[in-house]
């Protein structure tokens, strides 16, 4: 006569059996149910279909492995507000949830750079993405028999970062989250990534600190492209450097290497503040000029004619003409922004460009009167080495920013900040 089984040893029995089932259907190669929700699947491509208040999320069939350790997400438009987030999660993770957000998750988001570790509140990790960028995420395998494993992040094939997650008995999953209209990614759940040791070892400059904000801009080293949309005049590509020019750097300049559908490419200076969807010189606190038309921007969306249009090759040039009293608290510290302050003193270091003297004698009695905020100064502009103008400005709190804008698809600009420099 049969004895019977415990019920709770049937059912130990049972999910030992689908364990070993699905761990066998894995090594075989064979399809797994991948899961998502407010998302349309076409093949590779995932597109968000909610109404940028839920959050739609995509979790793989298999969970990464010896075999297959690493993936990567291409975004094919950033949407609304680029709220794109490539990482790690269970097997069963709520799709309501963006991934990173919940225990035993993992994930950066592209719209802020930051890591999400189980956790809603995320910390500083790496750039911002936008579209045309490449994240990579991918585990290390050789620790995780201890229960633990290190899970590290590429943009466009150089890693950003690593973090130890603890791994559950199940595997982690690839998982993609989407939160705002427009957004559309291409999945490659077959992506390798190998790190050379010669290039474990070498320190690479991105450039990509030297700016403060990016928007539909990517940088690749001293070049930023557009990766805007290019549809209307919101879809501005703005970036704006970390410093402020200042006396001890006051220019810089910039070549077109594609001059893209409209040769929408503008150079200027802006407030640190400035609009993220405005070209540099159509808002208060700006001034730029602008390579399609050679007119002059300040503080307006009408333009005054200024010098000749620019197309590709054509070098230029923005600067700061200081008077020879001004220095700028917090001159050359690129992480303390709101400490920045301007007021009349001693310069501590000589300006080549400072105000002709006739020029100055006609201030001299005015500048002991004036406040701190608001105070002149005479930006210039040049095209391939000839100064084309100067436009007088209030020098804001903080300090002007060097700020490129590029508005149609395919502009290309190679960017140097510190050309007087070495």
């Amino acid at each position: 006569m049969a004895t019977q089984m415990d019920p709770i040893n049937v059912l130990q029995h049972r999910c030992l059996l689908h364990l070993r089932r699905r761990i066998r259907d894995i090594e075989d190669g064979r399809p797994a149910k991948e899961r998502y929700m407010r998302l349309q699947k076409d093949g590779d491509t995932l597109s968000y279909q909610g109404n940028s208040e839920e959050v739609g999320c995509y979790v793989a069939g298999h969970p990464l492995s010896k075999r297959n350790c690493y993936f990567e997400v291409t975004i094919v438009d950033a949407g609304v507000r680029g709220t794109i987030a490539v990482g790690l999660v269970p097997r069963f993770y709520r799709l309501d949830h963006q991934p990173g957000w919940l225990p035993h998750s993992v994930a950066y988001h592209a719209d802020n750079g930051k890591l999400y570790s189980g956790n809603p509140v995320g910390q500083q990790f790496g750039p911002k993405c936008a579209r045309g960028d490449r994240i990579g995420c991918g585990i290390q395998i050789e620790n995780i028999e201890a229960g633990l494993t290190t899970v590290f992040f590429t943009k466009n094939g150089k890693e950003v970062g690593s973090v130890e997650v603890p791994v559950s008995a199940e595997g982690m999953f690839p998982a993609v989250g989407m939160h705002s209209m427009g957004e559309e990614v291409k999945v490659n759940l077959q992506a390798e990534w190998f790190l050379d040791d010669d290039e474990s070892m070498m320190m690479v400059d991105s450039h990509e600190d030297d700016w403060g904000r990016l928007y539909d801009v990517r940088v690749s080293g001293t070049v930023l492209e557009y990766v805007g949309k290019g549809k209307s005049i919101m879809d501005v590509g703005l970036a704006q450097a970390r410093q402020p020019l200042t006396t001890r750097c006051h220019y810089f300049e910039l070549e077109i290497i594609d001059a893209g559908e409209k040769c929408y490419i503008a150079l200027g200076l802006a407030r640190r503040d400035y609009p993220r969807n405005r070209h540099p010189g159509w808002s208060r606190g700006s001034v730029a000029y602008h390579a399609d038309d050679g007119k002059i921007f300040h503080g307006s969306g009408v333009g005054d004619a200024f010098g000749p249009r620019c197309f590709k090759g054509d070098i230029m040039g923005c600067g700061i003409m200081f008077p020879r009293d001004y220095i700028m608290d917090g001159d050359g510290d690129a992480d303390d922004w709101d400490q920045l302050e301007v007021h009349a003193g001693h310069a501590a270091v000589q300006n080549v460009l400072y105000l002709n003297d006739e020029e100055e004698d006609e201030e001299d009695g005015e500048e002991a009167e004036q406040e701190q905020e608001g105070r002149k100064v005479s930006v210039f502009f040049t095209r391939n080495g000839k100064l084309m103008g100067r436009r007088e400005m209030a020098l804001p709190p903080g300090g002007l920013y060097p700020t490129v804008g590029m508005l149609s698809t395919g502009e290309k600009v190679k960017v140097d900040l510190h050309p007087l420099s070495g």
